[in-house]
């Protein structure tokens, strides 16, 4: 299996299993002489971790992450740093019953067409398990921009709906994101989603999620005019996440119901300084940052692997029905917010770094 590695200057690449000993992960191109907090990395990877509420998986893993190269008295040597997390609570057994199903939604089917031998135990490399390495890569990342931006970019997540219920915009709170196991930065919609969940867990099923991603203190310039544009980037990095079906900017697909005048970002020059009268790009033109807030939502759909029965074929191609036992996640999107900060942090560490390797 090729293609497991990510990143164009600055590089990660994951290995390992949902159901394996360990997962793990080797950050390559890390400049030397970096600070490395690896309590703050362990912080960014407990936002991740399962089993922290009774809206999502009830699997219980601590998630420590372990470095094992490329950190010296506390800063990065240059060389390619690796991370370690160990696997403590795998339960295969669940999936022995359906081995030979495909369960509907998931990889199974596409993995065993392509690979023929593939690790069905909780989806294998296909698990939303990966992911806990890429947010320890991501720490990585945050740490970098936090030095060479001098603890300028800062990126912010949210959930804004899950299921039909949206948040009110008007009432977003950024201090009370990650006060709250939905990372909801609306204290009124709580109720609501707590509600909404429980019922469709109680059915057997799941929802999905809408998050939000703003990157504030962006300088003018990141990202590459043709085939690393800002955007693209970002949104190759999002849409490899695990269940991520889609991406927008800005106003997104709203703007169809705007014209030419209205639909684009006016500019100004005022007190020695550019204004935009509005911010519909999302703060990137050209694959260029312009300087605004980036901003950018994506939707995580609803978990696959759900207690009511479906239909499905075997190995064989017989027809069949499958229910899902084990620990799932009845909204797989909350979970996934710590890990869209992650690649958000590390694409704008990659591409500030392309972008100051061409100043003189």
């Amino acid at each position: 299996m090729s293609h497991n590695s990510f990143g164009n200057l600055l590089k990660f690449t994951t290995w390992g299993e949902s159901h394996g000993d360990a997962i793990g992960c080797v950050v390559d191109g890390f400049p030397a002489g970096i600070p490395i907090d690896t309590k703050y990395i362990q912080t960014r990877l407990d936002l991740r971790k399962p089993g922290q509420s009774k809206f999502t998986t009830q699997r219980k893993e601590k998630d420590e992450v372990n470095v094992l190269s490329g950190v010296f008295n506390g800063k990065s040597t240059g060389a390619p740093i690796s991370m370690i997390i160990y696997n403590s609570d795998q339960r295969s057994k669940d999936y022995s019953e359906i081995k030979n199903k495909f369960r509907p939604g998931h990889a199974d089917y596409t993995y065993y067409m392509k690979y023929k031998n593939y690790d069905y135990r909780g989806g294998g490399r296909s698990s939303a398990r990966e992911t806990a390495m890429r947010v320890a890569a991501g720490a990585l990342s945050e740490l970098l921009l936090k030095k060479i931006s001098k603890n300028k970019i800062k990126v912010t997540s949210a959930v804004i709906q899950i299921g039909n219920e949206k948040i009110e915009n008007s009432t977003w709170n950024n201090n009370f994101i990650n006060k709250n196991p939905f990372f909801s930065p609306d204290k009124s919609i709580l109720k609501k989603w707590k509600e909404l969940i429980l019922t469709h867990r109680k059915k057997g099923s799941s929802l999905g999620a809408v998050i939000e991603v703003r990157v504030s203190n962006c300088p003018v310039g990141i990202g590459e005019p043709i085939y690393q544009k800002l955007d693209s980037e970002l949104s190759k990095a999002i849409m490899s996440i695990n269940a991520v079906k889609g991406i927008e900017f800005g106003t997104g697909f709203d703007l169809v119901n705007y014209d030419g005048t209205n639909g684009s970002d006016q500019i100004n020059f005022e007190n020695k300084k550019i204004k935009f009268h509005t911010n519909h790009a999302g703060g990137i033109l050209g694959g260029i940052s312009s300087g605004q807030d980036i901003i950018f939502r994506y939707i995580v759909k609803p978990t696959s692997s759900v207690l009511s029965e479906k239909n499905t074929v075997t190995k064989n191609f017989k027809n069949t029905k499958i229910k899902t036992k084990g620990r799932h996640d009845p909204c797989v999107g909350i979970r996934a917010v710590p890990v869209g900060i992650a690649m958000t942090n590390f694409v704008i560490a990659d591409l500030l770094l392309i972008h100051k390797s061409k100043l003189l």
